[in-house]
């Protein structure tokens, strides 16, 4: 069941930028009008502010110079911190998981948190083992739109029950 919620909230995300910038921008100013009430919780707000911070660090990776082109792997600047980054928002969305369903508390939710906590670590060593630039570049891209999957699902409005 947690899997169904997961791919389906990835399958209705922009993964790959057909929207582009102007998709984004829609989207945090559709954030900013109306949010979850569960987004302000301390937990998770920290996980959002977690998430947007390493998205952005990630995001400035993949304009490493050379990076596209590359038949080798390039070394990322810092990227043994993003991965300890990482390692800590996994955990954080598994607590967050682990919170809602201590609640009883917006299925779909707990799912997809548990799902990303388990995804970030399989995207980071994505990076890390890709064999050549553009692998990374890839590898690095997929992490950046889970990290704004993050986000996303923690501050999306709630939805009336069909």
């Amino acid at each position: 069941m947690c899997g169904m919620a997961l791919a389906a909230s990835l399958a209705l995300a922009d993964l790959y930028g057909a929207g582009g910038a102007a998709t984004l921008q829609a989207k945090a100013a559709a954030q900013t009008q109306a949010v979850s009430p569960l987004a302000a919780e301390p937990l998770y707000a920290d996980i959002v502010g977690r998430a947007r911070d390493l998205r952005a660090t990630v995001i400035a990776l993949e304009a490493t110079p050379g990076l596209k082109a590359s038949t080798t792997p390039l070394p990322l600047a810092g990227f043994d911190g993003v991965a300890a980054k990482a390692a800590d928002l996994s955990t954080l969305d598994m607590k967050g998981h682990v919170d809602l369903a201590s609640r009883d508390k917006d299925g779909d939710l707990k799912c997809i948190l548990k799902g990303i906590s388990q995804d970030i670590p399989k995207r980071v060593a994505e990076v890390r083992d890709a064999k050549s630039g553009p692998e990374e570049a890839r590898a690095l891209e997929d992490l950046a739109y889970l990290l704004d999957d993050n986000v996303g699902v923690i501050t999306a409005p709630p939805k009336a029950p069909v």
